[in-house]
């Protein structure tokens, strides 16, 4: 399995806001020219981020964007969902009915178990933990080091 670049992006353009949680609003553009990413693309990526209420609109000239809830509420299956859709490796583990062999079929019990154990490590993951193994990378890196998200 790969995750897309559009879940990549999705989860930098999360840590962005996470670092600037309860600050002002922080514009798409500034994110991505610091993140080196299409605005456009970015505009795209927050449309269903934005639907799921992980992102909060403020329009006008002190406008942008903000968390829709604090980063310890936010989980990596969270953000990643609505980037990718159905996180199960193989279409039969949620949808049996779509393969003749679903009820026989031993590999189906192995994919339903992989499936399982991904999306739980995505759950036990929240933004706020990615923020603060950001903050300790860049203290480590004492500020010498621009470490990019």
């Amino acid at each position: 399995m790969r995750l897309s670049t559009r879940s990549r992006y999705g989860v930098r353009l999360m840590l962005a806001l996470g670092l600037y949680e309860k600050k002002e609003p922080v514009f798409l553009k500034d994110i991505a020219h610091s993140e080196g990413i299409s605005e456009k693309y970015l505009s795209q990526i927050i449309i269903p981020l934005k639907a799921r209420g992980l992102v909060t609109t403020f329009r006008g000239a002190h406008g942008g964007y903000l968390l829709g809830r604090p980063a310890s509420e936010i989980t990596l299956r969270d953000i990643i969902e609505p980037l990718e859709g159905d996180m199960s490796l193989v279409d039969c583990v949620n949808a049996p009915d779509i393969c003749g062999k679903s009820t026989e079929c031993v590999t189906r019990a192995v994919w339903n178990e992989m499936s399982s154990l991904l999306i739980g490590f995505m759950e036990k993951i929240t933004l706020e933990d990615l923020v603060k193994k950001y903050k300790k990378k860049k203290e480590s890196c004492n500020g010498s080091t621009d470490y990019t998200i």
